[in-house]
């Protein structure tokens, strides 16, 4: 780590720390980068617009303020499209390739067969990526210049605030999909069914249940509609560092993007700040949540 508080590595990852990190907080947006390489861009028939979908676009601003409540914020700045670190580190789908995968290579689950494994077949909506098929050493070399990276980083984030403060919570921030183009003059939507926002711990083994329910009742009481775990109980991120009897809690958070964004233009709305403001509140909530290790340890 670099002794800069705030430092970029490589143009691919901004790590933002506090002068001294104040709450046993680690605050990670994986999903909201917009550097897209020029290469990938030319490889691909779809408009920049519709790259753009698959993105949790302004999630990143949502939660900057993180390292002004005394935590540290990690973000990728390369786009989900492009590679996406919620993934195992070699979920492939072989349909892509014009060469044979390595045996190493998860090649069937889910995520695969929808098209979103660590190189993603295709957009939101399903459209196809790229015009021509990959070649495995072109995967190889995303996943070790912008995977390794991110979860390097991350993880020194989480041992680092473990070590300074016995555990560490982890908040994975996400965006949904509303499906749903109404949207009022307030922080407040109509979000439809998914309702404002699903948190998730998969199933109940990523975060201790008495910290789970303090962020489903603290965000309630902001007046948002609160689901857990369904339709999203938590990505690869949230599932790989969450463990709660080593004293690391993770929580994914999915955030209704009719709160806060125009999702057809992907521009935002002025509900934005509004959610912001929420957001900080919520960090700043689950920051100060634990006033015991023993609870941390459980």
């Amino acid at each position: 780590m670099t002794g800069d508080p705030n430092y970029i590595i490589k143009g691919k990852i901004d790590v933002k720390r506090p002068l001294k990190q104040a709450l046993p907080l680690v605050v990670s947006s994986p999903h909201s980068g917009r550097n897209y390489p020029q290469k990938f861009v030319d490889a691909s028939d779809l408009t920049p617009l519709r790259l753009r979908s698959s993105e949790d676009s302004f999630v990143d601003e949502i939660f900057d303020s993180a390292p002004t409540l005394g935590a540290p914020f990690i973000k990728a700045l390369f786009p989900r499209a492009f590679l996406d670190v919620n993934r195992q580190p070699f979920e492939l789908d072989p349909s892509m390739f014009s060469d044979i995968l390595p045996n190493f290579v998860t090649t069937q689950n889910s995520r695969i067969s929808a098209g979103l494994g660590t190189i993603a077949r295709v957009v939101s909506n399903g459209e196809k990526i790229y015009r021509d098929k990959l070649t495995f050493i072109e995967a190889e070399t995303r996943i070790n210049n912008f995977y390794w990276p991110y979860h390097q980083t991350l993880k020194t984030l989480i041992d680092d605030t473990k070590n300074e403060f016995g555990y560490c919570i982890l908040l994975d921030c996400h965006s949904m999909p509303s499906g749903t183009n109404k949207y009022k003059n307030s922080c407040r939507s109509s979000t439809g069914s998914l309702g404002d926002i699903v948190l998730g711990d998969c199933y109940g083994t990523s975060c201790h249940r008495d910290i789970i329910n303090s962020a489903i009742d603290i965000l309630s009481g902001y007046g948002f509609s609160v689901r857990r775990n369904i339709p999203y109980a938590g990505g690869f991120i949230t599932r790989n560092y969450g463990k709660p009897k080593e004293g690391v809690h993770a929580i994914q958070i999915e955030l209704n993007r009719s709160l806060y964004m125009d999702e057809k233009l992907i521009e935002r709305l002025d509900n934005i700040e509004l959610l912001a403001k929420a957001m900080t509140n919520f960090m700043g909530f689950l920051g100060n949540l634990l006033t015991s290790n023993d609870l941390a340890a459980e």
